[in-house]
């Protein structure tokens, strides 16, 4: 069964589920943009029986706090900070880690940080190369090099229900399996008031990321996690580029493409997770064969 809890990471309450036995091989799901960890609910109790599994909301996101802006500087380098403790208070010491949209630059700052942690990497339309950047990015683009009030506003139509369900629908060849709850609890949480100029602080802090994108494929060189991209092919944001760059400096990484849109999980989840499974399993990333399961 899946526990939904709560930790406290320097007064900052982070919402996370969490499934599997504790004495398993540990997998952090990072969520993107505008989810939550909502998006793994399916994923989590298919990869239970396997890993502990571990997914926190982002502050400003889900059911985690959402300290005020004057408190809390909503940059991806405090969002790291902030999962980075909270996995240090829930006892993950290494851990792979599953990579989707926003959760990528999140994900990848962890590893910079401490590389030692992460057993290996599952990127799930989480982009870290230029060439995987689509012109959906354009109007971003602008707002990072005029960052004028005018360009900021024209940025709050990303932000619309109309603009989160086409996230969730955009490039997916069967809409029946797309559960409306996802999409429309995105938007209400999007709507609370003030969560609105946190999105548009992040627009504007994403170009920190593109910035420190030759320091993640670096480390991608020099540390050769193993890797798993697995990608929805018809992704507006993240085009399939960005996926077959990972071989350039992580010759043996694995990609497997999906038609389906942006949230890949939300339609293949089954075979994300069977992926996921076979690429772990062969790395050695599993329980000691006989291995009994502790409590949940």
């Amino acid at each position: 069964m899946t526990r939904y809890r709560r930790a406290s990471v320097n007064g900052i309450g982070v919402f996370y589920r969490e499934d599997g036995p504790a004495n398993a091989p540990a997998v952090l799901l990072l969520h993107g943009f505008p989810t939550s960890s909502h998006m793994f609910r399916n994923l989590i109790p298919a990869l239970a029986d396997n890993y502990r599994v571990v997914a926190p909301d982002f502050p400003g996101f889900g059911f985690s706090d959402t300290p005020d802006r004057k408190n809390y500087r909503y940059t991806f380098e405090q969002i790291a900070k902030t999962i980075a403790g909270f996995t240090q208070t829930i006892g993950l010491v290494r851990f792979a880690v599953y990579v989707f949209d926003y959760g990528a630059p999140v994900g990848f700052r962890l590893a910079l940080a401490h590389p030692e942690r992460i057993a290996a990497i599952v990127s799930q339309n989480g982009n870290a190369y230029e060439e995987g950047l689509s012109e959906g990015w354009n109007p971003i683009q602008k707002y990072w090099k005029e960052p004028t009030e005018q360009n900021r506003a024209a940025l709050r139509a990303f932000l619309t229900p109309e603009a989160t369900k086409s996230q969730y629908t955009h490039g997916v060849q069967d809409e029946s399996l797309i559960a409306p709850e996802a999409y429309q609890l995105d938007s209400a949480l999007l709507a609370r008031p003030g969560n609105e100029e946190i999105q548009l602080d992040l627009f504007l802090d994403y170009a920190s990321n593109v910035a420190l994108y030759p320091e993640f494929q670096e480390y991608f060189r020099t540390s050769r996690p193993p890797l798993l991209a697995v990608w929805g092919k018809n992704d507006p944001f993240f085009l399939p580029a960005g996926a077959q760059a990972y071989r350039r400096d992580i010759p043996d990484a694995e990609i497997q493409f999906l038609d389906t849109g942006h949230f890949a999980i939300e339609t293949h989840f089954a075979e994300i997770a069977s992926a996921m499974k076979k690429f772990l399993n062969a790395r050695g990333f599993k329980r000691a064969e006989g291995e009994s399961a502790a409590a949940r």
